[in-house]
């Protein structure tokens, strides 16, 4: 438990993570060369979105029975970056008595051999970003000490999706939104920079952060860019103020970059080169005049380059630079013209985490300035208060488009919601699209799933129902069999890391194997409110340090030969398509780290974990464990 969340009156957000500079080695000593500038500011005008001459190749919408093109010209050079960065992870992730660099250069004759890895993170507001930074962080070769015996850097650099929901939406988008930057640059204490949540999203930066601005004068800057858009013929909702304030806590630009879209992530240079992972956001939609989000909600992804969703309610896919422009049936009449800058970074940040609008509205009304709280009225008085949670996307993209499926094509509005509504807290949905052949998923999740805000398999659970669903809404996508979340408890899956899929004959289709990495104590309690508004420097360091050894299982202390099950995982696959033996280190981490197939329903004690490792930060021996340790709840079977 953490006793400071108990006096929290506001509901609010994440979380930092990670140690502050020197903890793991870093030598941040010029912020200028790990923040660099932002992905390109491409949209005409600011947050308006804005009227502008069609290419000679009008947009149309396509249809999702593959990947875009974009995607696929993409690929082709992602795979050889892959490749390399792959050799470089296993020069210092070991498997005994295996080549794996040499394995790796035997099959890549045909490409598809290779592993294909997917990262997700969860939402869960601060908390999420936080320990997801953690995680990224050990991923990461350019984390000082990363690729040394026992860590895990350089898997990131291996990876071909990142996806991010919510929060993890909020850590992924500050990423690449600063130029696929380092954690390192995003939480330095230094002046300029950028996760600067000592400061309120309410009071907006100081004049210690990259944005100089009284709280005067951050209302004003938001109320102006959303009444800009309003003004242009747009209909606004909460989500525009949400992510608009989202923007200056997340990007380093001036006023939070009104001119910085997603789609922009598209046109830098390193992205084009295929020198990071593609980033995800996902989001649901909601149908009209739905209140509550069931399983069979539509759920839809960014990319750098569309908007849109595999499921057989839409099945489609729009040009995501072209968004706001009217799109009827799929392509936009001669008589209209083109619109860009509707997909603002921070609307789409928003509009992943718009749960978070709820926050906006529990403010006391004396902490808004008078116009801000008149225009919070106003937009719920069109909306309502069952629809404070959406984002409005209007004109609808899908207009007109799959008419006889979709339950949006005939309205003019498509209402957007958090990806999490749905209980698919882990962005897990696009990396399952058998089109994307992923192999292996390592799902970071840091849902507040128990009554102290600890995972218990949840999104995991969510996910696996959904694949199973009768009514045609998973759509050929498979995935591995999870066990309930008393399962997870009572067996201390939510207490370490645990493969799912490891056979998979067991599945209904082609699944990647799932590596769960919960949120749980190692040297803090991570375990923050969702929705509390701010964290000191030390707070946000010390939840991404946690987060770093999460992933890591305290840098392979909690397991000698962690590093090497990673190793296996990421192989696993690959080792099936080629029919290569697998290695024995390989099958005594899966007989580890796989889950058996074995539950537990009976009713579980209150699920309060203490931390793994003392203050000298080395890891507690069983003995001293079992007697911090409530009964019944095994918590440490790897030790």
């Amino acid at each position: 438990m953490k006793p400071t969340v108990a006096a929290i009156a506001l509901t609010g957000f994440l979380s930092g993570v990670t140690a502050a500079p020197g903890a793991h080695g870093e030598k941040i000593e010029n912020i200028d060369k790990f923040v660099l500038e932002r992905a390109l500011p491409n949209a005409p005008d600011g947050y308006t979105p804005s009227t502008v001459s069609c290419p000679a190749s009008r947009p149309t919408l396509r249809s999702a029975s593959g990947l875009s093109s974009n995607e696929t010209s993409w690929l082709k050079s992602r795979r050889s970056k892959t490749q390399s960065a792959l050799k470089e992870f296993f020069g210092h992730v070991t498997i005994s008595n295996f080549d794996a660099a040499g394995y790796l250069d035997k099959v890549s004759s045909n490409t598809s051999n290779l592993p294909n890895i997917g990262i997700a993170v969860s939402g869960g507001g601060y908390r999420a970003l936080m320990n997801g930074a953690g995680a990224i962080k050990a991923f990461d070769s350019r984390t000082e000490n990363s690729t040394s015996e026992g860590q895990l850097g350089g898997l990131l650099q291996s990876a071909t999706y990142l996806a991010g929901l919510s929060g993890g939406g909020w850590l992924v988008g500050s990423i690449y939104l600063n130029n696929f930057t380092t954690i390192s640059a995003l939480q330095t204490p230094e002046k300029g920079g950028v996760w600067q949540f000592q400061n309120s999203i309410f009071e907006g930066p100081d004049g210690d952060s990259i944005q100089i601005l009284d709280s005067a004068s951050y209302y004003k800057h938001l109320h102006s860019a959303v009444s800009g858009k309003s003004d242009a013929g747009y209909q606004t909702s909460i989500t525009d103020y949400w992510g608009r304030a989202l923007s200056y806590q997340l990007i380093n630009a001036t006023d939070g970059g009104p001119s910085y879209t997603w789609s922009s992530i598209a046109l830098t240079d390193s992205f084009k080169e295929a020198e990071m992972p593609m980033p995800l956001l996902v989001s649901d939609g909601r149908y009209p005049d739905e209140l509550v989000i069931s399983s069979n909600a539509t759920v839809y992804e960014f990319t750098p380059w569309e908007f849109g969703t595999f499921d057989p309610t839409v099945y489609g896919f729009a040009p995501l630079e072209y968004l706001g422009s009217k799109f009827v049936g799929g392509s936009i009449p001669k008589n209209e013209s083109c619109v860009r800058g509707f997909d603002n970074a921070g609307f789409v940040m928003g509009t992943s985490s718009s749960l978070f609008n709820q926050f906006l509205l529990q403010v006391d009304d004396t902490s808004l300035p008078g116009f801000l709280k008149t225009a919070f009225t106003d937009i719920l008085e069109n909306i309502g208060e069952d629809k404070d949670d959406i984002a409005v996307y209007e004109p609808n993209p899908f207009y007109q488009w799959a008419n006889e499926t979709s339950p949006a094509a005939h309205q003019k509005e498509l209402d957007m919601v958090d990806g999490g509504e749905d209980l698919q807290n882990i962005p897990l949905h696009p990396l399952i699209q058998p089109e994307r052949n992923v192999d292996v998923i390592f799902a970071v999740d840091s849902s507040a799933d128990t009554d102290f805000s600890w995972p218990n398999g949840t999104a995991l659970v969510a996910t696996y129902e959904r694949s199973l669903n009768s009514t045609g809404i998973s759509n050929g996508t498979a995935f591995p069999a999870i066990p309930d979340q008393t399962t997870f408890v009572n067996n201390g899956l939510n207490t370490r890391p645990t493969f799912f899929g490891c056979n998979s004959t067991n599945t209904t289709g082609p699944a990647p194997l799932v590596v769960y990495l919960p949120n749980y104590p190692y040297v803090s309690y991570s375990n923050w409110s969702t929705f509390q508004p701010s964290y000191e420097i030390s707070e946000r360091d010390d939840t991404i340090l946690n987060g770093y050894h999460v992933v890591t299982m305290a840098n392979s202390t909690r397991d000698s030969n962690w590093s090497t099950c990673v190793g296996c995982a990421i192989l696993s696959r690959s080792f099936e398509r080629t029919n290569t033996q697998v290695p024995d280190a390989c099958t005594q981490c899966f007989e580890k780290y796989c889950w058996d197939g074995s539950t537990n329903t009976s009713s579980p004690s209150a699920y309060e974990p203490v931390t793994v490792l003392d203050s000298a930060g080395s890891a507690m021996s069983p003995a001293m464990v079992t007697s911090v340790v409530a009964a019944g709840v095994a918590l440490f079977t790897l030790l």
